[in-house]
């Protein structure tokens, strides 16, 4: 896909042999996974493989009890949200976190008003930089303007609205968790617009997705997480296709191993 990112991109943010545990329970064991720049990075896995834990760590909601993040090459510790922020991460969970009842303006910017000296709202500004955020994203609809109500908005277009929050919260890595659960055939291919548009900007986006072919779409490269630990991972030119990814997903459902080799050994992650 067009302006994806090299296979050789410097890595923004590294987890090295990520371990953690709740009490008895390693919900990841080792993990190792890259997120570099200006790419769409297809998170997999079966229900129970580790992907909200691996997705919640990258949100700094976890502390990893073993292994370490790397932002730029830098070892960053202690790792909690503020360090996540702080590292141009943002994650836009599945419920969006969005306020429906209110503008897109009001959601854009709750919690970060842009205020003057006295601590007033510049709305003004507010409505001005909430137009150029949807015009980056592709918000091309001339039905909704930053006033709209975000309960009138698609499913899609809400999505659009948290990535556009996301971006205004000067994000380097946008990480999407199931965001094209539930949406129409149509709403999807909002979405992936909006994508598409924020990996254009040079951006990065982690896809957290169920649904394959979806993920197979937008995605640039693929990591596969299952039962706790990295299963494989390789750039999509690595795959011949979605249903090719499909079958050793189900080969790692039913014997806890995939197959390696049906894989172009070229374009696989050096890890994988």
């Amino acid at each position: 896909m067009s302006g994806a990112a090299s296979p050789l991109a410097a890595p923004i943010v590294e987890l090295r042999d990520i371990v953690k545990r709740f009490g008895s329970v390693e919900a990841l064991s080792g993990v190792t996974m890259e997120v570099r720049q200006g790419e769409v990075l297809g998170l997999l896995g079966d229900n129970g493989a580790g992907k909200s834990t691996l997705v919640k760590t990258l949100a700094g909601v976890h502390d990893p009890d073993a292994g370490e993040i790397r932002v730029r090459g830098r070892k960053v510790s202690p790792w909690n949200p503020l360090a996540a922020r702080e590292a141009g991460i943002e994650t836009v969970f599945q419920d969006r976190a969005l306020a429906p009842q209110h503008s897109i303006v009001t959601n854009i910017f709750m919690g970060r008003e842009i205020t003057n000296r006295w601590g007033l709202i510049r709305v003004s500004r507010q409505v001005a930089e909430a137009n150029r955020l949807m015009r980056e994203i592709g918000f091309t609809s001339k039905v909704f303007n930053p006033e709209s109500i975000v309960g009138h908005l698609s499913g899609g277009e809400r999505q659009g609205v948290a990535i556009a929050r996301a971006l205004y919260n000067r994000a380097d890595v946008i990480v999407l968790d199931e965001p094209t659960t539930a949406l129409s055939l149509t709403e999807t291919q909002k979405v992936f617009r909006f994508v598409q548009a924020v990996r254009d900007s040079g951006r990065t986006v982690v896809f957290i997705g169920h649904n394959i072919y979806h993920v197979w779409d937008i995605a640039d490269r693929f990591f596969v997480i299952d039962r706790g630990r990295t299963a494989f991972q390789g750039a999509k030119a690595a795959f011949r296709g979605a249903d090719h990814l499909i079958e050793m997903m189900h080969q790692l459902a039913e014997t806890g191993r995939a197959d390696l080799g049906s894989l172009d050994p070229e374009k696989l992650a050096p890890s994988a």
